[in-house]
């Protein structure tokens, strides 16, 4: 759609739609948040949207970045982060203006203009979890991605696998272990998820990325897992292991459809020395890592995966976008694992591939993400 036939553009034509990219935050995904942001800021179309780059630093503040996404990316393993001598960006705190202030110190604030929509590229914490998103729905203004509720049940992945089973989907067996529950009595604990199948995967509850999470092949690792996810976050998660293959798909929301799109189904295959697809192999060690799109599956199984990505998405109340992670069994069962609010949004990640293989680029599906937030209503929906 041309900026002059956009709803939001002023009625002579001068301006364009606005949009926000805000990334970085207080989460231990800031970095992948960064390098996320970079991909988005060299594929947005300048000719329909003027684009305004805002950093969510370390400790939480707000700042005005460079358009420079050689700067925001992982290079030769160094993680970047947002540098914290920006001056200070201000959202509105109320629904009567959609403007952004920018304070310097020493300095008068300063209009930065209106913002027509905000795309959250935030991992975690802070960011993904519905928090940010409460933020936007205070002020009235228009943001990429899934609502307040869907965003916090998503990342709590007891609270998701509550709302899941709720609906009948099938899942792996799993223990949640809040933060009272390992303080009043970590035997009881230990001894209930050892009686899950092992290897178990112990994880933060509420952390993406794979962040703290472990692979652990018998009861005696437990307790040493569990401490170590509840570094990232005090309550855990323990599931049990599944034999099978790693099976995801993306959902988008398509303007004015009924039904979400799917996508096509795409696979993750680790090799080398790591267990399981855990944060150097996502980020760091692209060489042992393969995605697969199409995935080499039997079209009923195709179809399974994505029956449960649609039916999860409609579950959880999701909005926008979201990419559905399930199990292939070896016994030919489609278990759900998660969903993923915010998925990793590189073009090499697997939520932009599996559309890529549907014949939608990277640059396209950022353009479909930011009309689809400029057209959704404001308020309750």
């Amino acid at each position: 759609m041309s900026p002059d036939t956009h709803p939001l553009t002023a009625p002579d034509g001068s301006r364009r739609p606005r949009v926000a990219v805000v990334f970085g935050g207080r989460s231990a995904e800031h970095s992948i948040s960064c390098a996320t942001a970079a991909s988005v800021l060299r594929a947005i179309d300048r000719d329909c949207y003027d684009v305004v780059p805002i950093g969510i630093t370390t400790s939480g503040a707000w700042v005005q970045v460079e358009a420079d996404p050689a700067a925001l990316e992982i290079r030769e393993g160094q993680l970047p982060q947002v540098p914290s001598e920006g001056d200070e960006v201000v959202l509105p705190l109320g629904s009567s203006q959609r403007s952004l202030t920018v304070r310097a110190p020493g300095e008068v604030p300063r209009l930065l203009g209106e913002v027509d929509v905000v795309f959250p590229l935030l991992h975690g914490p802070f960011g993904e979890d519905g928090t940010i998103q409460g933020f936007l729905e205070l002020a009235d203004v228009r943001y990429v991605g899934c609502g307040v509720l869907a965003s916090a049940a998503m990342m709590d992945k007891h609270v998701m696998k509550v709302l899941f089973a709720s609906a009948g989907l099938p899942m792996v067996d799993y223990v949640a272990l809040t933060d009272l529950d390992w303080r009043r009595d970590e035997r009881d604990c230990l001894r209930r998820a050892g009686e899950l199948t092992f290897p178990v995967f112990v994880k933060p509850a509420r952390a993406g990325s794979s962040v703290g999470i472990s692979r652990v092949e018998g009861p005696e690792g437990l307790r040493e897992a569990i401490e170590r996810a509840r570094l990232s976050d005090p309550k855990v998660i323990v599931e049990a292991g599944v034999s099978g293959r790693e099976i995801e798909c993306g959902v988008l929301q398509g303007r004015g459809e009924a039904y979400p799109r799917i996508s096509e189904v795409g696979e993750i295959t680790v090799a080398g020395e790591h267990a399981f697809y855990d944060f150097e192999a996502k980020y760091l060690d692209e060489a042992n890592v393969t995605l697969r799109c199409p995935a080499d599956l039997p079209s009923s199984v195709r179809e399974r995966v994505q029956q449960i990505a649609a039916q999860a998405f409609d579950v959880a109340g999701c909005e926008g976008l979201a990419r559905v992670d399930c199990f292939y069994t070896s016994a030919g069962e489609v278990l759900l694992n998660e969903i993923n609010t915010m998925p990793g949004f590189t073009p090499y990640s697997m939520y932009p591939q599996v559309w890529a293989a549907g014949g939608m680029s990277y640059p396209d599906l950022v353009h479909e993400l930011i009309e689809l937030a400029l057209h959704r209503p404001l308020g309750l929906r």
